[in-house]
């Protein structure tokens, strides 16, 4: 990969790589766009099979997370981190305080969360070396684990996303298939189980989705029978990339809306799905909730507020629909350019100020010569 050309094909403002001997800590910070503000993204640790495939996957969520911000209507750019190594087994205080000071020293230009392979304790760790994170325990006055607060973003997100596909919100006697049952699936078969959903769900730790069958009434179908399965609504919430070639192949649902971050392959299956009949509701718009819940720390957190900020998730899914209708677009394509008009209107906006500022300055500096 040759990262300075990636960085310049993107608009990518700063990577920064970290290493910590002692602890063992290996952690790239991938800063993407802070028109909006501050870059704040979640750290992954996870087992990656090469250094290359960690700057990838650092630099490709960090620019997704610049569109879920701008799209979800907060004052934050975006950004991310990743930490090589397998987190069952290689995590360490001195790790995560060894990161906390590579944020302390960015100055709050990158604001940290959890995420994959992070937990509410590892954050807490973090926030020993710097202020600069979010997600942390209540006891500090924070939010916590954020994957309710996810969740019901994306049960709201898909009652837009119906209401799109069948002219009404109502959930009840739906057959959802959901793929993955972890923290923020679960609570999300909750609602839908509240709602009169009729679930299909799977997990590749069975035992997981197995709680759902026991909690939920739900019935259980293998990793590789999800695809396949007659439903009104498929659910990922697990996997990246699962839209593809091969599983379009197989999906019968008219509406497609889950938490799990980057569910096209490629953006060309965002057209495919238009062409297809099928509703989808882009994943950085509909999986918001967990990022607005923590952002909401950054003014001292309140949990209606934040409540409040996440139900409107529902107007931004259906704006998105609103968008790819008027212009025929797929809905990926309307929800970019929805996040990417806001950004540009914020730098011109900018932009502007500093011309009238220097304009007024040079003015001020004539009338004083005068």
């Amino acid at each position: 990969m040759n990262l300075f050309s990636t960085m310049e094909t993107y608009d990518y403002e700063q990577v920064v790589v970290c290493q910590d001997k002692t602890s063992g800590l290996k952690a790239i910070i991938a800063i993407h766009d802070t028109t909006l503000g501050p870059a704040l993204g979640g750290t992954r640790m996870w087992n990656y099979a090469s250094e290359e495939e960690a700057f990838e996957d650092a630099l490709r969520l960090s620019r997704g997370m610049t569109y879920k911000n701008a799209a979800a209507g907060l004052n934050l750019g975006g950004g991310k981190t990743v930490i090589i190594g397998d987190p069952r087994k290689d995590k360490n205080e001195e790790m995560f305080r060894a990161f906390g000071r590579y944020i302390q020293g960015l100055n709050g230009r990158y604001i940290t969360a959890e995420d994959v392979g992070t937990t509410v304790a590892d954050m807490d760790i973090i926030h020993e070396e710097t202020d600069y994170v979010t997600g942390i325990s209540p006891a500090f006055g924070a939010s916590g684990n954020p994957s309710p607060v996810t969740a019901y973003g994306v049960f709201v997100g898909m009652k837009a996303a119906a209401k799109a596909a069948y002219g009404s919100e109502n959930l009840a006697g739906k057959k959802i298939a959901v793929q993955g049952v972890g923290n923020v699936s679960y609570q999300l078969c909750k609602y839908l189980h509240e709602e009169g959903a009729e679930l299909i769900v799977t997990d590749i730790y069975e035992a997981s989705a197995k709680r759902a069958v026991e909690d939920f009434g739900a019935t259980y179908v293998t990793p590789d029978e999800i695809y396949s399965v007659s439903c009104d609504i498929f659910s990922p919430n697990a996997l990246g990339a699962i839209i593809n070639d091969d599983t379009l192949a197989h999906i019968k649902a008219t509406v497609i809306a889950g938490a799990a971050n980057n569910q096209l392959k490629e953006e060309r299956h965002g057209e495919r799905l238009k062409e297809m009949g099928i509703a989808y509701a882009p994943d950085y718009v509909i999986n918001a909730g967990g990022v607005i819940n923590v952002a909401d720390e950054l003014k001292g957190y309140n949990r209606d507020r934040a409540m409040k900020k996440v139900e409107g998730i529902y107007d931004n899914v259906a704006k998105v629909f609103e968008i790819a209708r008027r212009d025929g677009l797929s809905t990926n394509v309307a929800a970019d350019r929805m996040a990417e008009e806001r950004i540009e209107n914020l730098r011109r906006s900018r932009k502007q100020f500093v011309r009238d500022g220097h304009h007024l300055l040079s003015r001020s500096r004539i009338g004083q010569q005068k």
